[in-house]
């Protein structure tokens, strides 16, 4: 079977997260993704344990699936090379800001007549039009400036980053649909064109899913006054896994019928005609009271026993586990969602599977994260280069 990128071939000039993340997602379905590294290489081969020189752990998770050239763009020999591979390439995916991709001469408006059928993807921080467009953008600097680090402060008081590397990953997630979406747009009119996948304006988006609530039902006259931002469920006190008496559930039910069943599960029937608690509305308007009730009754017996319980009457809960239960997840284990992968340099190594199952297309990890430069050779013999124009441009060729 053939995955749904093959033949596809994308030119990443990215680093750190963002981009790698895209990249490897429309790898891991195929598409041929030739990473374009400094003679230096990605930053993120320096970060984390390693096995070998400039293969360090963080780089290894996030860089699957791809062929390393390394190009000096800074040299005119390797601005001439990263012309001829972008002659061949449907994508070129890039997260230098824009002063520089011009510097370079790599920048949309100095690419798109040479190359029309060229899906041009830029990573950003923000938006071209906006008066921040030239500021630096990290994943700290975007949760905050989006309202995640906002949500923490309103729940506890305290400003907060999610624990991970959320907007990295999550705009990586971004790119790769806006990606697959162009390549789709191409194959069906011919043309390329220019994908902007700015952090700030991404997150602000995802952020207001459910945040905006009910300000979506905007001023009808003058006299209305636009509703504040947040949905309320998610921001009560008690919006967290629930105590027991041995540690801590996640229980959520949002149907009336759930609701009933959980409160006769849980010794309080009197409640169920309670209307506090009768409808999702009224439910919604005391959310902190319910979970209080919820949660006292919780506290009177262990975490396993409440969880059959639960799991017996069909209402949604889990236990709260911590990043190392899920090395021993069950079903993780039944879907053999842990993928090993014997690495011709750094060893046995261990990859997150791909979580989406496709029947007739499906993706695959077909290539080891790539040694710096690993492909140059290839690549530029490829590309039309003889073997005394390779030699005067890769002295330290892997």
């Amino acid at each position: 079977m053939t995955a749904p990128l093959s033949g596809f071939r994308i030119v990443d000039a990215t680093n750190f997260v963002f981009g790698p993340v895209a990249t490897q997602l429309l790898g891991d379905m195929g598409a041929d993704v030739i990473k374009v590294e400094p003679p230096d290489g990605d930053p993120t081969r320096r970060i984390g344990a390693s096995r070998s020189p400039l293969m360090g752990s963080f780089f290894l998770n996030l860089n699957r699936n791809k062929r390393s050239v390394v190009l000096d763009l800074k040299q005119a020999a390797g601005q001439e090379a990263m012309h001829r591979l972008l002659g061949t390439a449907d994508v070129f995916i890039h997260n230098m800001r824009g002063a520089a991709a011009t510097k370079l001469g790599i920048s949309y408006d100095q690419l798109r007549e040479a190359y029309p059928r060229l899906v041009y993807a830029a990573a950003q921080g923000f938006g071209a039009g906006g008066r921040y467009r030239d500021r630096p953008a990290y994943d700290d600097v975007i949760q905050g400036l989006s309202g995640i680090s906002g949500l923490h402060e309103r729940m506890h008081g305290v400003a907060s980053y999610a624990p991970m590397l959320m907007t990295d990953k999550l705009c990586g997630v971004f790119m790769a649909y806006a990606v697959a979406t162009a390549l789709l747009h191409r194959e069906r009119t011919g043309r390329g064109q220019e994908v902007q996948v700015p952090m700030f304006e991404s997150m602000v988006a995802f952020n207001l899913y459910d945040h905006m609530a009910d300000a979506v039902l905007a001023p009808a006259g003058p006299g209305d006054k636009a509703a504040p931002l947040g949905y309320a469920r998610v921001l009560g006190s008690l919006h967290r896994p629930l105590a027991t008496q041995d540690g801590y559930i996640c229980v959520l039910a949002n149907t009336d019928a759930q609701w009933r069943r959980l409160l006769a599960l849980l010794g309080r029937a009197d409640l169920i005609d309670d209307p506090r608690f009768a409808s999702i509305t009224s439910r919604m308007a005391h959310v902190d009271a319910l979970y209080g009730e919820v949660e006292a009754a919780l506290r009177t017996r262990p975490t396993d026993a409440w969880f059959a319980l639960l799991e017996q009457a069909d209402i949604p809960a889990a236990p709260s586990n911590d990043l190392q239960a899920l090395r021993n997840d069950p079903h993780l284990a039944d879907v053999d969602f842990f993928v090993s992968h014997d690495h011709e340099s750094e060893g046995p190594l261990q990859f997150t599977g791909l979580p989406i199952a496709m029947s007739d297309s499906p993706g695959a990890i077909r290539l080891g994260p790539p040694r710096l430069g690993q492909h140059t050779v290839a690549i530029l013999q490829e590309l039309g280069y003889g073997d005394e124009a390779i030699a005067a441009m890769t002295p330290h060729a892997v």
